[in-house]
């Protein structure tokens, strides 16, 4: 891949994750649940540092692996529901499967670029991304699942 095709994937990376902030900040604006809110608030910081990450990528200031290759768990949520339709009324829960739509579908972008590459430092810094993707729809998955079906005394 020549200087000017890595750019460009770099430059789209970084407008999706300006997407992405700007996405989850207009849901935080739209809810007063605070627990909704702290969420929103802090996956929107997330792909804030993504961003940040991008740009010193691109700038020459960061290697590809100053990001860590962590494991997440798939639990599969957002592949076994529909994504519901946003709006100011959404539930809680409803919430976190929109988001948990959205970072699988940035998962599986960073994915899909990464499978275009080969092995090398293009490629890895991509499937980091992908896995730091990964990671928040788990997060986004768990929060789904304990706002939909919270615990009850009984247990």
């Amino acid at each position: 891949m020549d200087k000017r095709q890595l750019s460009d994937v770099i430059e789209t990376a970084i407008r999706r994750e300006e997407e992405a902030y700007d996405f989850y900040m207009d849901l935080h604006g739209r809810f007063d649940d605070a627990q909704v809110q702290e969420a929103l608030a802090w996956i929107a910081g997330e792909e804030k540092k993504h961003k940040a990450f991008l740009v010193d990528y691109r700038d020459g200031r960061l290697g590809p692996d100053a990001l860590q290759l962590r494991h997440a768990v798939d639990y599969k949520v957002a592949e076994y529901l529909d994504e519901p339709e946003v709006s100011d009324h959404m539930a809680r829960h409803e919430v976190f499967l929109v988001a948990a739509h959205r970072e699988k579908r940035a998962h599986d972008f960073y994915s899909a670029l990464a499978d275009h590459h080969p092995d090398g430092e293009v490629a890895g810094m991509l499937r980091r991304m992908a896995s730091e993707e990964m990671r928040h729809k788990e997060k986004m998955e768990y929060l789904y699942a304990n706002a939909a079906f919270p615990q009850t005394d009984g247990g």
